[in-house]
Protein backbone atom coordinates (compact mmCIF):
# COMPACT_ATOMS: atom_id res chain seq x y z
CA UNK A 1 0.00 0.00 0.00
CA UNK A 2 1.43 3.70 -1.24
CA UNK A 3 2.42 5.86 1.69
CA UNK A 4 1.94 9.55 1.43
CA UNK A 5 3.25 12.01 4.28
CA UNK A 6 1.82 14.20 5.62
CA UNK A 7 2.72 17.43 3.73
CA UNK A 8 1.89 15.45 0.39
CA UNK A 9 -1.28 14.75 1.49
CA UNK A 10 -1.86 18.32 2.54
CA UNK A 11 -0.78 19.67 -0.69
CA UNK A 12 -2.79 17.49 -2.69
CA UNK A 13 -5.57 18.77 -0.60
CA UNK A 14 -4.92 22.22 -1.54
CA UNK A 15 -5.40 21.82 -5.28
CA UNK A 16 -8.95 23.16 -6.32
CA UNK A 17 -11.07 21.43 -8.60
CA UNK A 18 -10.78 24.42 -11.68
CA UNK A 19 -7.29 23.95 -11.63
CA UNK A 20 -7.02 20.41 -11.70
CA UNK A 21 -9.60 19.97 -14.45
CA UNK A 22 -7.63 22.43 -16.42
CA UNK A 23 -4.83 21.14 -16.00
CA UNK A 24 -5.49 17.67 -16.31
CA UNK A 25 -8.63 16.64 -17.19
CA UNK A 26 -9.69 19.74 -20.03
CA UNK A 27 -12.27 17.91 -22.11
CA UNK A 28 -14.27 17.41 -18.65
CA UNK A 29 -14.92 21.32 -18.37
CA UNK A 30 -17.70 22.79 -20.47
CA UNK A 31 -17.33 26.87 -19.93
CA UNK A 32 -21.41 28.10 -18.18
CA UNK A 33 -20.43 31.63 -17.92
CA UNK A 34 -18.35 34.23 -17.19
CA UNK A 35 -16.23 32.35 -14.42
CA UNK A 36 -18.65 29.47 -14.05
CA UNK A 37 -18.26 26.13 -15.70
CA UNK A 38 -19.66 22.73 -15.55
CA UNK A 39 -18.68 18.80 -16.20
CA UNK A 40 -19.39 17.46 -19.65
CA UNK A 41 -20.81 14.28 -16.91
CA UNK A 42 -22.90 16.31 -15.08
CA UNK A 43 -24.38 19.28 -16.31
CA UNK A 44 -25.45 20.33 -13.01
CA UNK A 45 -21.82 20.53 -11.02
CA UNK A 46 -21.14 23.92 -11.17
CA UNK A 47 -17.86 25.24 -10.36
CA UNK A 48 -17.22 28.88 -9.79
CA UNK A 49 -15.46 31.37 -7.11
CA UNK A 50 -13.12 28.48 -6.09
CA UNK A 51 -15.78 26.60 -5.07
CA UNK A 52 -17.94 23.26 -6.54
CA UNK A 53 -21.26 22.50 -6.16
CA UNK A 54 -23.17 19.38 -7.98
CA UNK A 55 -27.16 20.54 -7.49
CA UNK A 56 -28.90 17.35 -8.69
CA UNK A 57 -27.12 15.72 -5.32
CA UNK A 58 -26.94 18.95 -2.98
CA UNK A 59 -23.11 17.88 -2.36
CA UNK A 60 -20.57 20.09 -2.67
CA UNK A 61 -17.05 21.60 -1.68
CA UNK A 62 -13.86 22.98 -2.92
CA UNK A 63 -10.98 20.94 -3.64
CA UNK A 64 -10.05 18.15 -6.18
CA UNK A 65 -9.54 15.66 -3.90
CA UNK A 66 -13.13 16.14 -2.37
CA UNK A 67 -14.75 16.24 -6.32
CA UNK A 68 -12.97 12.62 -6.75
CA UNK A 69 -14.29 10.94 -3.53
CA UNK A 70 -17.85 12.66 -3.46
CA UNK A 71 -18.37 12.82 -7.08
CA UNK A 72 -16.28 9.66 -9.11
CA UNK A 73 -16.43 7.66 -5.37
CA UNK A 74 -12.78 7.19 -5.15
CA UNK A 75 -11.31 5.91 -1.76
CA UNK A 76 -9.65 8.73 -0.19
CA UNK A 77 -5.93 7.13 -0.93
CA UNK A 78 -6.78 6.76 -4.92
CA UNK A 79 -7.80 10.47 -4.59
CA UNK A 80 -4.57 11.60 -3.05
CA UNK A 81 -2.63 9.05 -5.67
CA UNK A 82 -4.23 10.66 -9.12
CA UNK A 83 -3.82 14.15 -7.78
CA UNK A 84 -0.20 13.46 -6.75
CA UNK A 85 0.38 11.36 -9.85
CA UNK A 86 -1.11 13.97 -11.71
CA UNK A 87 1.48 16.73 -10.32
CA UNK A 88 4.42 14.70 -10.73
CA UNK A 89 3.83 13.96 -14.02
CA UNK A 90 3.33 17.40 -15.32
CA UNK A 91 3.36 20.44 -12.48
CA UNK A 92 0.02 22.48 -12.84
CA UNK A 93 -0.63 26.00 -14.21
CA UNK A 94 -2.84 27.45 -11.04
CA UNK A 95 -6.16 28.94 -12.11
CA UNK A 96 -8.30 31.80 -10.07
CA UNK A 97 -11.28 32.98 -10.61
CA UNK A 98 -10.69 36.88 -11.59
CA UNK A 99 -13.83 38.20 -10.61
CA UNK A 100 -16.11 37.34 -7.41
CA UNK A 101 -19.84 36.85 -8.38
CA UNK A 102 -22.48 37.65 -6.07
CA UNK A 103 -24.42 34.10 -5.48
CA UNK A 104 -28.08 34.67 -6.80
CA UNK A 105 -30.34 35.84 -4.38
CA UNK A 106 -33.71 34.86 -3.28
CA UNK A 107 -35.76 37.79 -4.30
CA UNK A 108 -39.31 37.32 -2.37
CA UNK A 109 -41.89 38.49 -3.81
CA UNK A 110 -43.92 42.26 -1.85
CA UNK A 111 -46.24 41.28 1.29
CA UNK A 112 -49.43 42.73 0.96
CA UNK A 113 -50.79 44.32 4.05
CA UNK A 114 -52.95 41.77 5.06
CA UNK A 115 -53.66 38.08 4.30
CA UNK A 116 -57.38 38.26 4.13
CA UNK A 117 -57.39 36.81 0.60
CA UNK A 118 -54.60 33.63 1.01
CA UNK A 119 -56.55 32.84 4.09
CA UNK A 120 -60.12 32.70 2.17
CA UNK A 121 -58.75 31.11 -0.68
CA UNK A 122 -56.92 28.15 1.33
CA UNK A 123 -60.35 27.74 3.20
CA UNK A 124 -62.21 27.43 0.28
CA UNK A 125 -59.12 24.46 -0.43
CA UNK A 126 -60.09 23.02 2.71
CA UNK A 127 -57.30 23.83 4.40
CA UNK A 128 -57.49 24.17 8.74
CA UNK A 129 -57.55 27.72 9.41
CA UNK A 130 -55.26 27.30 12.58
CA UNK A 131 -52.37 25.51 10.44
CA UNK A 132 -53.00 28.13 7.76
CA UNK A 133 -52.37 31.04 10.53
CA UNK A 134 -49.47 29.29 12.57
CA UNK A 135 -47.85 28.71 8.92
CA UNK A 136 -48.38 32.57 8.49
CA UNK A 137 -47.26 33.43 11.80
CA UNK A 138 -44.04 31.60 10.99
CA UNK A 139 -43.60 33.45 7.82
CA UNK A 140 -44.38 30.46 5.90
CA UNK A 141 -46.83 31.64 4.13
CA UNK A 142 -48.24 34.77 2.85
CA UNK A 143 -50.06 37.37 0.19
CA UNK A 144 -48.35 38.92 -2.56
CA UNK A 145 -48.87 42.77 -3.30
CA UNK A 146 -50.61 43.50 -5.70
CA UNK A 147 -51.84 40.52 -7.33
CA UNK A 148 -52.71 38.81 -3.98
CA UNK A 149 -51.20 35.10 -4.71
CA UNK A 150 -50.43 32.96 -1.98
CA UNK A 151 -46.76 32.49 -1.57
CA UNK A 152 -44.79 29.23 0.19
CA UNK A 153 -41.60 29.64 1.18
CA UNK A 154 -38.69 27.40 2.03
CA UNK A 155 -35.82 27.79 4.26
CA UNK A 156 -31.83 26.74 4.58
CA UNK A 157 -31.09 25.00 7.85
CA UNK A 158 -30.10 28.66 9.06
CA UNK A 159 -33.73 29.60 8.95
CA UNK A 160 -32.68 31.79 5.68
CA UNK A 161 -35.10 31.86 2.30
CA UNK A 162 -34.42 30.08 -0.30
CA UNK A 163 -37.28 28.86 -1.82
CA UNK A 164 -40.91 30.71 -3.00
CA UNK A 165 -43.75 29.16 -4.99
CA UNK A 166 -46.77 31.33 -5.62
CA UNK A 167 -50.14 30.06 -6.78
CA UNK A 168 -52.79 32.50 -7.50
CA UNK A 169 -56.14 32.74 -5.34
CA UNK A 170 -58.10 33.54 -8.47
CA UNK A 171 -59.99 31.39 -11.14
CA UNK A 172 -56.62 31.02 -12.92
CA UNK A 173 -54.62 28.07 -12.64
CA UNK A 174 -51.52 30.66 -12.30
CA UNK A 175 -47.77 29.54 -10.59
CA UNK A 176 -44.49 29.97 -11.06
CA UNK A 177 -41.05 30.57 -8.76
CA UNK A 178 -39.59 33.56 -7.56
CA UNK A 179 -36.41 34.80 -8.85
CA UNK A 180 -33.59 32.52 -7.13
CA UNK A 181 -35.18 30.18 -6.07
CA UNK A 182 -33.23 26.62 -5.04
CA UNK A 183 -35.81 23.67 -5.51
CA UNK A 184 -33.59 21.82 -2.86
CA UNK A 185 -34.81 24.08 0.25
CA UNK A 186 -38.82 23.87 -0.62
CA UNK A 187 -41.79 24.32 1.35
CA UNK A 188 -42.08 21.94 4.58
CA UNK A 189 -43.25 21.96 7.89
CA UNK A 190 -40.69 20.01 10.54
CA UNK A 191 -42.09 18.22 13.52
CA UNK A 192 -41.57 19.90 16.83
CA UNK A 193 -40.42 16.63 18.51
CA UNK A 194 -37.59 14.85 16.41
CA UNK A 195 -38.50 11.44 14.97
CA UNK A 196 -37.65 9.09 12.43
CA UNK A 197 -40.19 9.81 9.70
CA UNK A 198 -40.61 12.06 7.05
CA UNK A 199 -43.70 12.63 4.85
CA UNK A 200 -43.36 13.62 0.90
CA UNK A 201 -46.06 15.31 -1.14
CA UNK A 202 -45.77 17.09 -4.47
CA UNK A 203 -47.39 20.25 -3.60
CA UNK A 204 -47.24 23.04 -0.35
CA UNK A 205 -51.27 22.83 -0.74
CA UNK A 206 -51.24 18.73 -0.56
CA UNK A 207 -48.99 18.73 2.86
CA UNK A 208 -50.89 21.56 4.53
CA UNK A 209 -54.30 19.55 3.04
CA UNK A 210 -52.32 16.03 5.14
CA UNK A 211 -51.45 18.19 8.30
CA UNK A 212 -55.62 19.22 8.12
CA UNK A 213 -56.47 15.67 7.12
CA UNK A 214 -54.23 14.63 10.57
CA UNK A 215 -56.14 17.18 12.57
CA UNK A 216 -59.60 16.59 11.80
CA UNK A 217 -58.80 12.70 12.90
CA UNK A 218 -57.30 14.03 16.01
CA UNK A 219 -53.64 13.65 15.64
CA UNK A 220 -50.64 15.92 15.61
CA UNK A 221 -49.79 16.76 12.69
CA UNK A 222 -47.52 19.45 13.95
CA UNK A 223 -45.28 16.24 15.50
CA UNK A 224 -44.50 15.38 11.75
CA UNK A 225 -42.20 16.30 9.59
CA UNK A 226 -43.91 16.91 6.21
CA UNK A 227 -41.87 17.72 2.73
CA UNK A 228 -43.04 19.05 -0.62
CA UNK A 229 -41.42 18.53 -3.99
CA UNK A 230 -42.23 21.94 -5.06
CA UNK A 231 -43.91 20.26 -8.36
CA UNK A 232 -44.39 17.23 -9.74
CA UNK A 233 -40.99 14.66 -9.79
CA UNK A 234 -40.08 13.28 -13.07
CA UNK A 235 -38.06 10.07 -12.58
CA UNK A 236 -35.79 9.28 -15.98
CA UNK A 237 -37.20 7.42 -18.60
CA UNK A 238 -34.84 4.14 -17.55
CA UNK A 239 -36.09 3.89 -13.98
CA UNK A 240 -32.12 3.30 -13.26
CA UNK A 241 -31.26 6.21 -14.38
CA UNK A 242 -33.18 8.21 -12.38
CA UNK A 243 -32.24 10.59 -9.41
CA UNK A 244 -33.30 11.19 -5.75
CA UNK A 245 -35.35 14.49 -5.88
CA UNK A 246 -33.88 17.33 -5.66
CA UNK A 247 -35.97 18.79 -2.21
CA UNK A 248 -35.78 15.15 -0.91
CA UNK A 249 -32.13 14.39 -1.44
CA UNK A 250 -31.33 17.27 0.62
CA UNK A 251 -33.76 17.26 3.73
CA UNK A 252 -32.57 13.42 3.84
CA UNK A 253 -28.31 14.48 3.99
CA UNK A 254 -29.17 17.32 6.74
CA UNK A 255 -31.32 14.30 8.54
CA UNK A 256 -29.58 11.54 9.59
CA UNK A 257 -32.32 10.27 12.15
CA UNK A 258 -34.79 9.63 8.98
CA UNK A 259 -35.59 5.90 8.56
CA UNK A 260 -38.81 6.25 7.36
CA UNK A 261 -40.56 7.64 4.33
CA UNK A 262 -44.17 7.88 3.96
CA UNK A 263 -44.97 8.89 -0.14
CA UNK A 264 -48.19 10.72 -0.47
CA UNK A 265 -48.01 11.27 -4.29
CA UNK A 266 -50.46 11.62 -6.92
CA UNK A 267 -53.10 8.76 -7.61
CA UNK A 268 -51.70 9.49 -11.21
CA UNK A 269 -49.59 7.68 -13.97
CA UNK A 270 -46.62 10.54 -13.12
CA UNK A 271 -47.56 10.56 -9.16
CA UNK A 272 -47.09 6.56 -9.62
CA UNK A 273 -43.99 6.50 -11.96
CA UNK A 274 -42.34 8.94 -9.18
CA UNK A 275 -43.32 6.15 -6.34
CA UNK A 276 -42.13 3.47 -8.02
CA UNK A 277 -38.70 5.68 -8.87
CA UNK A 278 -38.13 6.19 -4.75
CA UNK A 279 -38.38 3.45 -4.30
CA UNK A 280 -36.33 1.91 -6.27
CA UNK A 281 -33.46 4.59 -5.40
CA UNK A 282 -34.21 4.68 -1.54
CA UNK A 283 -35.54 1.24 -0.23
CA UNK A 284 -32.18 -0.33 0.68
CA UNK A 285 -31.64 2.97 3.02
CA UNK A 286 -35.26 3.61 3.69
CA UNK A 287 -38.63 2.00 5.07
CA UNK A 288 -40.77 3.08 2.09
CA UNK A 289 -44.22 3.17 2.70
CA UNK A 290 -46.61 4.25 -0.42
CA UNK A 291 -49.35 6.14 1.48
CA UNK A 292 -51.41 7.28 -1.49
CA UNK A 293 -55.47 8.64 -0.34
CA UNK A 294 -58.09 5.87 -0.91
CA UNK A 295 -60.01 8.04 -3.47
CA UNK A 296 -59.55 11.37 -5.30
CA UNK A 297 -56.67 12.12 -7.59
CA UNK A 298 -54.37 14.32 -4.76
CA UNK A 299 -54.41 14.84 -1.01
CA UNK A 300 -56.29 17.94 -1.75
CA UNK A 301 -58.40 16.36 -3.82
CA UNK A 302 -59.24 14.21 -1.06
CA UNK A 303 -60.04 16.60 1.41
CA UNK A 304 -61.90 18.07 -0.29
CA UNK A 305 -64.48 14.80 -1.02
CA UNK A 306 -64.07 14.10 2.43
CA UNK A 307 -65.27 17.51 3.78
CA UNK A 308 -68.23 17.71 0.82
CA UNK A 309 -66.37 20.49 -1.04
CA UNK A 310 -68.43 20.30 -4.43
CA UNK A 311 -67.30 23.96 -5.73
CA UNK A 312 -63.61 22.65 -6.77
CA UNK A 313 -63.36 20.83 -9.86
CA UNK A 314 -60.53 18.58 -10.11
CA UNK A 315 -58.58 21.26 -12.62
CA UNK A 316 -58.44 23.79 -9.76
CA UNK A 317 -57.31 21.36 -6.62
CA UNK A 318 -54.71 20.60 -9.44
CA UNK A 319 -52.50 23.69 -8.93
Amino acid sequence: MAYYPPEVIQRAKQMDLLTYLKNYEPDELVHFSRDTYVTRTHDSLKISNGMWYWFSQSIGGKSALEYLIKVRDYTFLQAVETIVGSVVAAPPKIYKSITKRTPERLILPKKAPNNDRVKSYLIGRGIDEDIIQECIDNDLIYQQFPNNNVVFVGYDQNKIARYAMFRGTNESNFKGEANGSHKAFSFQLEALEKNDRVHLFESAIDLLSYATLMKLNDKEWYNESLLSLAGVYKPAENIEDSKVPLALNYYLNQHPNIKKIYLHLDNDKAGRESTEAIKYLLSSRYEIIDNPTPVGKDVNDFLCLKLGIKNKNTKERER
